[in-house]
């Protein structure tokens, strides 16, 4: 599953710098696995909590009694993706044993948005939210748009049982985020979940086995192509028919190119990206993976991500892009023998230049027309509790973007997973951003407009040139229409 980014206008920071803190899905893809919605919920007695953790807001206490609340049902909407949805039956189970009485309702599918759109157009929205997937996020933008999630910052100012807000305890810089707080003035209304590392994957087994040395720049990864092809294998493939994946490769490669500001450019609609000179470099690596030779596995254009994925891991090509949820995803995937995951990030443009990967944070919400806002903001901080953590990265695999949190969930991770999280202690620069909201209203869907058409680029169907003169007026209009709205 992949997750939105956490900044819109985007931030660049060492990875070290985050991890030191602490820590350590163009988003088309859909879950593995069991797919069904499904309604759930359980009543039981009260269970001891821990103690409370350094890392997260407590759980009740045994010598607290835990708190009552005048509607004791909460129904919330969860998006079943590469994650799963065992987190949050298992999670829902806990709180209800440590709030006793209370009753927890679950709608857990792929395609969440289907399942509660009528919901909210009606007004009668589930009291909480977790949306992810591109299938699912415009409506997510479209509460945003709207005005319509509730302010979660007192969530996030309340103190916990050791006298800390909880704001203190998020990682860094995931707050103050557009993409958290969307609208300028301070407010949170969108809250953090699991924390994503995106880049270059590759068969480790296959680089140590053979003395392959991982490509440090992209002139290194394109020189790689004779090797891939003596070993029986094309250079690259992705998701082909879900482009977005390659932002995981194109967001680090525009601040390699042009930094901050480049990455201001893209994300805030400058139309003069489009014909920049980072552009133009950025690009042009997608260009030379459509046209050298052995360097896009023949079909992938055509391929879904399971099928790219898979192709992956049978040997066929040398490297793809993913997330840190690629290995627990395709867990019961057939592979080449021997294999095992390995993470290279993104290569430097230059000699010299620093190895990167893509970040983000996923979000999780509670309307402001939720019926039961008072359960749904207990339930929404007792998922930072260490208990919930811990959870999540059993049933998950997943890293709650929360200081200390890759250590708390390290027995439950793979040993590729965990020391993807701690590439930070070697420096590699993480990079995050997402797009600025277009106004309320407008016919763009900035992703959209920016990757879908790179299927074409890459089947040769479209030049670099044509694609850059319909984006620059893409964001030309798009600038337009905010300026014309006051939101610019």
């Amino acid at each position: 599953m992949k997750p939105k980014k956490w900044s819109a206008v985007a931030s660049v920071l060492t990875v070290s710098a985050l991890f030191m803190a602490g820590c350590g899905n163009g988003n088309d893809n859909n879950a593995s696995g069991p797919t069904p919605s499904a309604s759930e919920s359980a009543s039981t007695s009260p269970s001891p909590s821990e103690a409370s953790p350094s890392a997260a807001s407590p759980s009740p206490s045994e010598s607290e009694p835990a708190k009552t609340f005048d509607n004791p049902e909460l129904n919330i909407a969860v998006f079943q993706g590469g994650y799963g949805r065992e987190y949050w039956d298992s999670v829902a189970e806990e709180f209800m044993k440590d709030y006793p009485g209370t009753k927890i309702n679950i709608t857990a599918s792929p395609k969440i948005a289907e399942l509660v759109r009528p919901k909210i157009v009606a007004g009668n929205p589930p009291d909480f939210m977790y949306i992810a997937g591109s299938d699912n996020t415009p409506i997510l933008d479209g509460l945003i748009k709207d005005k319509a999630l509730l302010d979660l910052t007192d969530v996030f100012e309340g103190a916990g049982a050791d006298g800390t807000p909880l704001k203190n305890k998020i990682l860094p810089g995931v707050l103050e985020a557009r993409s958290n707080s969307p609208y300028g003035d301070g407010k949170i209304y969108l809250a953090p979940y699991n924390f994503g590392v995106m880049g270059l994957w590759y068969n480790k087994a296959l680089f140590d086995g053979k003395g392959i040395a991982t490509p440090k720049t992209w002139e290194e990864l394109f020189a790689s192509a004779a090797v891939a092809k003596e070993n029986g294998r094309a250079l690259f493939t992705y998701q082909g028919l879900y482009p977005g994946y390659l932002e995981e490769m194109i967001v680090p490669a525009i601040y390699g190119a042009g930094g901050q500001a480049a990455l201001d450019q893209f994300f805030n609609y400058d139309p003069e990206f489009w014909k920049s000179d980072v552009y133009k470099k950025v690009w042009g690596l997608l260009e030379r993976i459509a046209t050298d030779d052995n360097a896009l596995m023949k079909g992938t254009v055509a391929l879904n991500h399971t099928q790219s994925q898979t192709a992956f891991l049978q040997g066929k090509a040398m490297f793809i892009p993913n997330g840190t949820w690629f290995e627990d995803e395709m867990k019961d995937a057939p592979r080449e023998e021997g294999f095992q995951f390995g993470f290279l990030g993104v290569p430097a443009l230059d000699a010299g230049g620093q190895v990167m990967a893509l970040t983000s944070v996923e979000q999780m919400v509670i309307p402001a027309k939720a019926k039961n806002p008072e359960l749904a903001k207990a339930f929404l901080q007792y998922l930072y509790s260490e208990k919930s953590i811990k959870l999540n990265a059993e049933k998950a695999k997943g890293v709650l973007a929360v200081t200390g949190a890759p250590d708390l969930a390290k027995e439950f991770l793979s040993e590729t997973t965990y020391n993807i999280y701690k590439a930070v202690d070697s420096g590699m620069m993480a990079v995050s951003g997402s797009f600025k909201p277009v106004a309320k209203g407008s016919k763009y869907n900035p992703s959209d407009e920016v990757y879908k058409p790179i299927s074409s680029i890459m089947s040769k169907q479209l030049t670099l040139d044509a694609y850059s003169e319909k984006l620059y007026k893409v964001y030309s209009e798009i600038k337009q229409e905010l300026e014309a709205s006051g939101a610019q």
